[in-house]
């Protein structure tokens, strides 16, 4: 069931709410206004749109909202169902045949339990049906990994524009040497672009790609257990045995993992 992730809108709000915080009671309300500089702001967000355009095909630009929009929804797959559901398959394929299963399969809301189930039912041999599963897996995570490098990226370059845009700053206020009450106030707007650009890299884009991370990592697990219910239910384990080999990775997970992709988001991705 699909909902949405607060945690990630309350850690960026957090951070934002307690450097404002920091800002305003070092100096009051002129010193927060002076944090605002507009020419700073478009040249880290120029620079890192033209960054990621370069670096990127259009294709993938374009789903680049679409991914971040990942790290604010959630769904929960209940371990312990799964294991239910494999415990029920087990018992009727014992008792009816594997080829029975096919009517039933019909429902399975799960896409990727479905498929290794009907592998198994069209007679596949268990190595090869491993191998597609495997590889069906490998082709998820090289997926996401292609879509979240796009955050990776953007996390990158934004520090880095961030110094760009200082370096602009310092070469103008060069210029104006002969004024020297000047200096002050130009290095502080000349600095306030790599607070901008390490602001946006380290609370919103590299934070977010290490979430889609551990969420990819959840679900390849979430499938490795799928397969091996698969091929329990495929070689004819005893339900009960097959039940206490699939509890044994519910250890630590308390029955519950936390994906931010179903298989069918992922297909879109």
């Amino acid at each position: 069931m699909k909902k949405f992730d607060a945690l990630t809108p309350i850690g960026i709000l957090l951070g934002i709410t307690l450097l404002a915080f920091a800002v305003l009671t070092s100096g009051g309300l002129s010193s927060f206004t002076s944090f605002i500089h507009l020419p700073s702001i478009l040249i880290v967000l120029g620079g890192l749109t033209a960054g990621l355009l370069i670096n990127f095909p259009l294709s993938e630009i374009k789903h680049l909202f679409t991914v971040a929009k990942q790290a604010f929804r959630e769904e929960e797959l209940d371990l312990e169902a799964l294991i239910q559901r494999f415990v029920e398959l087990s018992e009727k394929a014992r008792r009816e045949g594997l080829l029975t299963l096919e009517k039933e399969l019909e429902q399975e809301e799960n896409p990727f339990l479905r498929k290794g189930m009907l592998l198994a039912i069209d007679g596949i041999e268990q190595d090869m049906l491993v191998d597609i599963m495997n590889a069906e897996i490998l082709a998820l995570e090289e997926r996401h990994r292609k879509k979240r490098s796009m955050l990776e990226k953007a996390g990158d370059y934004a520090p880095a524009w961030g110094m760009i845009g200082t370096l602009i700053g310092l070469v103008l206020m060069l210029k104006n040497l002969d004024d020297p009450t000047s200096l002050g106030p130009n290095m502080a707007v000349a600095l306030i672009t790599t607070l901008y650009g390490s602001l946006l890299a380290n609370l919103v884009f590299l934070p977010m790609a290490a979430k889609l991370e551990l969420r990819t990592e959840k679900e390849v697990f979430f499938r490795e257990i799928i397969i091996e219910g698969v091929v329990g239910v495929q070689s004819g384990q005893n339900p009960k045995i097959l039940q206490e080999k699939l509890q044994a990775f519910l250890a630590g997970s308390e029955g519950k993992i936390v994906s931010a992709l179903t298989a069918g988001e992922a297909a879109e991705l």
